[in-house]
């Protein structure tokens, strides 16, 4: 132990001599020296430290992980500041995955640094600010018994789409009194909206609107990806004209899903209160229900089918595909109601519990996929983002965990407080009042091999609409899966984004039409009763 000490300090020395690796061979562990570049930052940064390192033999310019590891190995630390030409070392098996690097087998390997400053990674990955060093090729590693390695953090993640105002695309933004309220700072709400051909030459003409809420990693900018192919749709007479909308669901604790939250805020209030009127009045939206349409996919699928059941006389229908859990018997495959006693990570015959499959085939568990997740950030993953939606407040400020991230237990509090969220539970506790409101508005599609095991809640939603009668659609769709449900096939041969435009316009169109008939018996109405005085 003594020899270990000496010669990890003599490194150590060798190393804050000389500003690069050169120590003699030893018994120490892989260490990195990692330097903040004159050029990236002019004052102290501070953020996740996270480090990178693959065995991959393809030759990559920027390391990262999406939501599974792979092959490569990630560390983090926390740094509270560090400046310009200053370096710092860092311990890659403090904190790591899948193991701590030292036990990483010897091989040839590719190493980057980042630091993201605003803790946004587990929630989007490597973005706009984020600070990294060049990738570092270090042939014949051995992690368990090495001299420190050497990285410069001097490049800066720029914007990877361009989201300025055009003619036919605009940002909305707004700042919300509820919310700043809840969280003492100016908040605010945004969206992108795609306005329709004819908005600058019509300007007294009103609109029917989509509402779009994008899934967990995204933003308001899906406006600008698919606002084109929209707005050439309309101007080619193939979709009816239309604004839509690309709601931002993103926020530092992950994905708020619109939902009034302990922790995040008063989004739903927000969005329906505040936002959404602003947003009726700047772009000339019909401000009806009849009018008003939702769609989104995974967390925007669970997002739009919680507005229309929590607002159901504010939204004239949703179209929710492949949402997160809305039965809780099914969290991903976990029972979290109450009296539950699964495990998050093991079945209750011991087997694994998996969570991503991909053709067929099981490729990550829920314990690898939330071990993960504490290594990349301690708020804004997935998982963390659930929590921050639905748990209650714990002591620290921060919201309780449902469960054991080490041991997969259970924490039987939080599944009696996740029941004011369980979809099916809300909707069967109330569906004397909601049934009649929902009517016609209802749309739930989902593969039935959903990546992430998600068919499993929307079958327990199907039947429980069965159950009752409801008119609502709720479809599985044969072979289709969380990343492939919307590419054309029996169900929709065009296409599930145009089936849905269809559905929406055929909706509209019918409730329009029966507005008017009102409107003009009415008139007829009024004409034909007598002028006052007369009898």
């Amino acid at each position: 132990m003594r020899k270990l000490i000496f010669c990890c300090l003599l490194s150590l020395a060798v190393l804050t001599a000389t500003g690069h690796s050169q120590a003699p061979e030893s018994s120490c562990s892989l260490k990195f020296r990692i330097k903040l570049g004159d050029a990236v930052a002019q004052t102290p940064v501070g953020g996740r430290l996270l480090v990178f390192m693959t065995t991959s033999k393809e030759e990559r310019k920027v390391l990262g992980i999406e939501f599974i590891a792979g092959d490569t190995w990630v560390s983090a630390m926390e740094v509270e500041s560090i400046g310009p030409g200053q370096a710092l070392e860092f311990d890659p098996d403090v904190k790591a995955y899948p193991k701590p690097f030292s036990r990483a087998p010897a091989g040839d390997y590719q190493i980057m640094a980042l630091l993201d400053p605003d803790h946004s990674y587990p929630y989007g990955g490597q973005d706009e600010g984020d600070l990294y060093s060049a990738v570092v090729k270090v042939n014949g590693l051995n992690p368990a018994r090495t001299a420190p390695v050497d990285l410069v953090i001097d490049q800066r993640a720029q914007s990877r789409i361009k989201t300025n105002d055009t003619d036919s695309i605009k940002l909305g933004e707004f700042e919300s009194p509820a919310l700043s309220r809840f969280w003492g700072r100016p908040i605010k709400m945004q969206a992108g909206v795609v306005l329709p051909p004819s908005f600058a030459k019509a300007p007294g003409k009103t609109y029917p609107t989509v509402y779009h809420v994008h899934g967990f990693g995204g933003d308001q900018t899906s406006a600008w990806r698919q606002g084109a192919r929209l707005i050439k749709a309309m101007a080619d007479g193939k979709q009816m004209e239309m604004v839509h909308v690309f709601l931002n669901g993103h926020c530092p604790t992950g994905h708020h899903e619109f939902a009034d939250s302990i922790n995040n805020g008063p989004w739903g209030q927000a969005l329906t209160q505040e936002f959404i009127p602003y947003l009726e009045r700047r772009f000339r939206l019909i401000p009806k229900a009849y009018a008003r349409f939702l769609t989104g996919h995974s967390s925007g699928g669970w997002s739009t089918l919680w507005l229309q059941v929590t607002y159901p006389d504010y939204f004239g229908g949703t179209w929710s595909t492949s949402p997160d859990p809305v039965d809780l018997h099914s969290f991903t495959g976990i029972d979290v109601t109450p009296g539950s006693k699964d495990n998050a990570y093991k079945t209750s015959d011991g087997k694994t519990r998996n969570l991503i499959r991909m053709n067929g085939r099981e490729i990550s568990s829920i314990e690898e996929f939330a071990k993960l997740e504490e290594v990349l950030g301690d708020y804004g993953g997935q998982l963390a983002s659930f929590e921050w939606v639905w748990s209650p407040k714990g002591e620290d400020g921060r919201p309780l965990k449902m469960f054991n991230r080490e041991t997969g237990e259970i924490n039987p509090a939080i599944q009696r407080a996740w029941q004011k969220y369980d979809i099916r539970l809300i909707l069967d506790q109330n569906w004397a009042r909601l049934g009649p409101k929902l009517k016609g508005k209802v749309n739930v599609i989902c593969g039935t091999d959903d990546t992430f095991h998600l068919e499993e809640a929307v079958k327990l939603l199907c039947a429980f609409f069965k159950q009752k009668g409801s008119d609502a659609v709720c479809e599985l769709v044969p072979g289709r899966d969380h990343m492939n449900l919307y590419g054309a096939g029996p169900a929709y041969p065009e296409g599930l984004d145009q089936r849905i435009q269809k559905e929406m316009e055929h909706k509209f169109t019918i409730a329009a039409e029966a507005i008017r008939k009102s409107g003009r018996s009415k008139a007829v109405s009024a004409a034909s009763q007598p002028s006052s005085g007369q009898h």
